[in-house]
């Protein structure tokens, strides 16, 4: 006697299609992984300290011109800060 099983859906089989490309597609990464050239240690740390440098320098602008407009603000409108 043979059982009646029913075809797979159109969702099902995109699911094992999925996980069957699983493997295939960890082994591309890998592959690409190793095409990428790395840089070295000294260049890494040169550019970390002048991102931080930026990101200090960028954050003491913002600072200044937030006091800087705060205090031209409360200068040419009083109304907005006396509660008014």
């Amino acid at each position: 006697m043979a059982i009646d099983v029913a075809p797979p859906t159109a969702s099902e089989n995109k699911a094992v299609a999925a996980v069957r490309g699983i493997p295939s597609f960890y082994q591309a990464v890998v592959a690409e992984m190793r095409k990428v050239t790395w840089p070295e240690l000294p260049d890494v740390r040169r550019a970390t300290i002048a991102i931080i440098a930026f990101v200090l320098l960028l954050g003491l602008f913002i600072w200044l011109l937030d006091v800087v407009l705060q205090q031209v603000l409360v200068k040419l409108i009083p109304s907005l800060f006396t509660g008014r």
